[in-house]
């Protein structure tokens, strides 16, 4: 059997098709795939990814999509409804998060591809707004989104990695005072985390950041568009929006709990400044005057579009009757885990919880869990695993399933609690620890995008035969053959950010490079990334 999706029912295309398709026959074929792959969610037993789930909904922001799919939102004075969308959605994202508690500055936002994205853009932002002596520095939860490190490692940033307490799963707010220095230009709070579902000291965090005059990003991605009506509903949940003193941005996912289409996410800014140092200029280029907003340079109009259309359709009282359902839902799931002693909740969840087991490895629960159905997210120090609760977990059924499900995972895990569970956490957990864990990444990664994306090998023998007549013409020289031969290496060159752990339970991370050749990883060699403004 192949390992390249659908080749045995649809083939591979490894070449343009010398005669196209009739469009009945792609069509065709992507709703055979759509149809095979949408049962793995639709009953509900999915952790987070999709978080409507309503097709009705997916059928409306599909029409209001492709309204303006084709127009580039790069012109705007051919498509000012572009400026109304993008406007809109900024300002009721804005209203949504407290801004109206901002009085000295003008609140503003940028809509970006997603949530990586929104905190790529924080972090140029803060980069841009804060110049320093020395090299920047950041300093976040080690439960902060690992996007925050990914735009570390690119815009030259070092992120501090403050420990967090085991018990509550939030920061620990002695250690982020003790160790903000004179080139920490911000500090980061989640609302609430990717693991656990719990939200960060953000009061406490304003507060330092007010002291040290530093900015405090939010990162409201999971979150922002669901707890402010957790809120509203009575749930214990602090203050994190713009209502906090001190809170300077907040990343906010459309495409979460906004329940727009993929590929949309707000980055609110208490001050219109901040916003504007991480704008993109160049004025003497030959093409003409050239400036951005942002790093994406086209997109299309169709996903702003769907985006505003999500918001004003459901409006408030929509998002307020989902997230009602949504934390109802959770605190059942919650409270089907508390009926085990062998298990335990990890902090004060919200609409997501985290468990994990001190009598067995939790990933035994999964592997069972697994046989049912159901997809749960893994974790790692300790091994947890995480339920993202959204709208399909709140059909008929699908919580009387969990019980059932649970209870019989648990004695499953009991029974075999001296074998090795099957499952790991996605994001690492693989034995040898953190090398082996770059190491099976790089193969999956491999797996995936360059073992699947290989040319035809008819293709590769014409270029074979090519490059070959290409040599002997131009009788490459000595130097050029050590370039070629660098050249060559370069292309199984791998990078990934390094922790490199303190006595005083912190961290730092920086980019390391790996070379692999040969599909293995040679041992990483640290990598500092220069910053110069």
């Amino acid at each position: 059997m192949s390992g390249f999706p659908y080749e045995e029912q649809f083939g591979v295309n490894r070449t343009l098709p010398e005669n196209g398709m009739e469009q009945d026959a792609v069509l065709s074929m992507l709703s055979a795939m759509s149809s095979a792959e949408n049962p793995v969610w639709e009953g509900g037993q999915c952790s987070g990814t999709m978080y409507c789930g309503d097709h009705d909904h997916y059928d409306f922001l599909n029409l209001a999509f492709s309204q303006f799919s084709y127009v580039n939102s790069l012109q705007r004075d051919m498509c000012p409804s572009a400026t109304k969308c993008e406007a809109e959605i900024i300002a009721m994202t804005l209203d949504l998060l407290g801004a109206s508690n901002v009085k000295d500055t003008t609140p503003v936002g940028l809509v970006t591809s997603g949530g990586s994205g929104s905190i790529a853009h924080a972090v140029l932002a803060y980069r841009e707004h804060h110049p320093t002596s020395g090299r920047p520095n950041i300093i976040k939860p080690e439960t902060a989104h690992p996007a925050f490190s990914k735009a570390g490692h690119l815009f030259g940033v070092e992120m501090k990695i403050a420990p967090v307490d085991p018990t509550t799963t939030q920061v620990e707010l002695e250690w982020v005072k003790a160790n903000i220095d004179e080139n920490t230009i911000a500090l980061i709070g989640s609302a609430c985390n990717y693991g656990y579902g719990t939200v960060d000291p953000i009061g406490e965090l304003g507060a330092l950041a007010l002291e040290h005059h530093v900015g405090l990003h939010v990162d409201g991605c999971l979150g922002g568009f669901i707890l402010p009506f957790g809120r509203e509903l009575g749930y214990d949940i602090e203050p994190f929006d713009f209502s906090v003193p001190g809170v300077t941005s907040i990343s906010a996912d459309t495409h979460k709990y906004g329940y727009a289409l993929k590929g949309t996410s707000v980055l609110c800014f208490a001050d219109q400044a901040l916003r504007n140092d991480q704008y993109f200029y160049l004025t003497d280029w030959s093409g003409g005057k050239y400036c951005s907003p942002g790093m994406d340079g086209s997109r299309s109009g169709g996903l702003l579009a769907a985006t505003w259309a999500a918001m004003v359709h459901l409006g408030h009282e929509g998002y307020l009757r989902y997230a009602k359902e949504i934390f109802a839902t959770s605190a059942t799931m919650q409270a089907a885990v508390r009926e085990h002693p062998s298990l335990r909740l990890m902090g004060k969840p919200t609409f997501l919880f985290s468990f994990t087991s001190d009598e067995f490895d939790i990933y035994l629960v999964n592997d069972f869990l697994r046989t049912r159905g159901w997809r749960l997210n893994g974790q790692q120090y300790p091994n947890a695993l995480h339920m993202a609760v959204t709208r399909p977990q709140t059909q008929p059924g699908v919580v009387e399933r969990w019980k059932t499900d649970l209870a019989d995972a648990v004695a499953y895990a009991t029974k075999h609690k001296d074998e090795l569970p099957k499952s790991g956490a996605i994001y690492g957990g693989v034995e040898g620890g953190p090398s082996e864990a770059v190491r099976r990444h790089h193969q999956i990664l491999h797996g995936r995008h360059d073992g699947q994306a290989v040319l035809h090998p008819l293709v590769m023998r014409r270029r074979d035969r090519a490059l070959s007549q290409h040599r002997l013409r131009h009788r490459w020289t000595e130097g050029w053959s050590r370039h070629a031969r660098r050249a060559r290496s370069s292309l199984y060159e791998v990078h990934h950010v390094a922790t490199h752990y303190s006595e005083d339970g912190g961290a730092t991370q920086d980019a390391d490079r790996v070379v692999d050749a040969h599909h293995r990883c040679d041992e990483a060699t640290s990598r500092d990334v220069e910053y110069s403004r």
